[in-house]
């Protein structure tokens, strides 16, 4: 009897309450320390420059290459989660992060900033982000939108934060040992990873990740051995590769659902050139402000104005996008806000007044709260809930491809010119575009929906038993979170 209280206890859901929300708190810090951080590079920018006599497109790799890695490395932290489990990814995520930072502080060139801080630290927060909020789906599911959005304003916190220490650390020290402390600081994902231990479920609520699934390769290779072929024989095994590594792509970038739903396939196009331009206020407002003769801590207090307002618009905006008013109209909500943070830069280019600087940061900040909340949310809306794991790899993948060379084309530009003010025409050319793109096709696709429904209600009504087929099919749930999950920050 005592040990069947015991087995009792020791299988009971730990979900929603204890120490969930301790995990809810590591999961605030990490956001804060990962998705925050690249925001702080724009600081360092001019001081980059000199040292190692870069351009501006040459500097501008640096930061674009740590986003794009953040942002497109989550297939491979989904399998590496599935492998190993959240809590070692985590751990493993702070590791990278932390030695790419110590690594920067002792480079030569600005080309081995590109490996260190850009791809190493850039993979070490991906991993450290990831699956830091995919724990989040194991340990809550009550409360699981609500420790969702409590998590995002860690993001709002490192925007705030990071500017001001980074700007502090290169008074004081120059950007070598801010880099060397940095590393340390962010050594703390590791511990933020272990607050985050496994959670042991219930017998009957197994995760999906602790039953594998049989995959049809598999299948199919004990076909061939039953039919008598050696597990050895080459032709066989390069069969099995081929069909594993079909099954992989098929299963982590959505290319079927890209040529199939239209939705889908205007919104990934759409988002993918939007983000050529959104990334570069980021980069470049603090080295435009320095060039305009803003004062140096007032220009890294710019990029912490815009995260402190985010603070509070962010969650504003999601629970205001969350009400039944707006319910398959998110899209144009988010579109608008697009179009909001793509006119907001001609303030930049009427002048560089520290005052003018600032009313910036506010309307792009409130803007920019509204693109965060909506992207996925809008993707939810367009994709099927069962595919929605690997469309969003494919979404995540090529975002970060424009991520990435957005910032060099335009720094480019810029060194051509020796103006700074392309960089603000840039970002709203391809922001506004985005916005009128997504919104305008969206619109053409509602009302042809409407018209090819109200064409066939017209030519012929459904029979009953189609109705009653349709209307009664069971559809599986699993109140389960997903195995495999991608989710980035915006």
């Amino acid at each position: 009897m005592a040990q069947g209280e015991a087995a009792g206890r020791s299988t009971a859901k730990p979900q929603d309450q204890g120490w969930a929300w301790m995990v809810l708190v590591a999961a605030v810090v990490l956001q804060g320390l990962t998705l925050g951080f690249p925001c702080c590079i724009g600081v360092f920018f001019t001081d980059l420059q000199h040292e190692f006599q870069a351009s501006n497109s040459q500097t501008s790799w640096f930061p674009s290459i740590m986003v794009a890695v953040l942002h497109g490395g989550g297939p491979l932290c989904s399998i590496l989660v599935k492998r190993f489990g959240c809590r070692f990814v985590v751990m493993l995520g702070g590791l990278l992060s932390g030695l790419g930072m110590v690594s920067s502080s002792f480079c030569k060139s600005i080309s081995q900033l590109y490996l260190t801080a850009g791809l190493i630290t850039g993979l070490g927060s991906c991993f450290s982000f990831q699956a830091g909020v995919t724990v989040l789906g194991y340990y809550f599911v009550q409360w699981r939108t609500l420790a969702n959005a409590v998590a995002s304003t860690g993001v709002s916190l490192g925007f705030t934060l990071w500017p001001l220490l980074s700007q502090y650390l290169l008074d004081e020290m120059g950007w070598r040992n801010a880099f060397l402390i940095f590393g340390g600081i962010l050594l703390n994902c590791c511990v933020c990873g272990a607050i985050m231990r496994p959670i042991q479920l219930a017998s009957g609520s197994l995760s999906q990740s602790a039953k594998p699934e049989e995959e049809p390769g598999s299948r199919a290779e004990e076909t061939q051995l039953s039919n008598g072929a050696s597990p050895h024989h080459p032709m066989l095994q390069q069969h099995t590769r081929r069909t594993k590594c079909f099954q992989m792509l098929h299963k982590y970038l959505a290319f079927d659902i890209f040529c199939q739903n239209k939705g889908y396939q205007i919104y990934t196009v759409g988002v993918t050139w939007m983000m050529m331009g959104f990334a570069l206020p980021h980069v470049y407002l603090v080295p435009y402000a320095i060039h305009n003769g803003v004062e140096e801590r007032k220009a890294a207090l710019l990029i912490s104005i815009i995260g402190f307002i985010n603070i509070f618009i962010r969650p504003l905006t999601g629970l205001l996008s969350g009400h039944r008013i707006f319910t398959g109209r998110r899209i144009y909500l988010f579109s608008l806000a697009v179009l909001l943070c793509g006119l907001s830069n001609f303030i930049c280019v009427i002048s560089a007044e520290f005052s003018v600087l600032i009313l910036y940061c506010v309307i792009l900040s409130i803007a920019m709260s509204g693109v965060g909340a909506l992207t996925f949310q809008v993707l939810m809306d367009v994709v099927e809930m069962d595919k929605f794991s690997s469309a969003l790899g494919l979404f995540t993948i090529l975002e970060s491809i424009t991520l990435l060379i957005g910032p060099p084309l335009t720094g480019l530009l810029v060194d051509i010119t020796s103006d700074f003010h392309y960089v603000f025409y840039n970002s709203s050319f391809f922001l506004i575009s985005a916005a009128l793109f997504i919104g305008l096709s969206f619109c053409a696709l509602e009302k042809k929906t409407k018209l090819r429904e109200a064409s066939k209600a017209h030519m012929d009504s459904p029979s009953r038993y189609q109705y009653s087929e349709t209307s009664t099919e069971p559809k599986a749930e699993s109140k389960s979170p997903p195995a495999v999950e991608y989710i980035t920050s915006i």
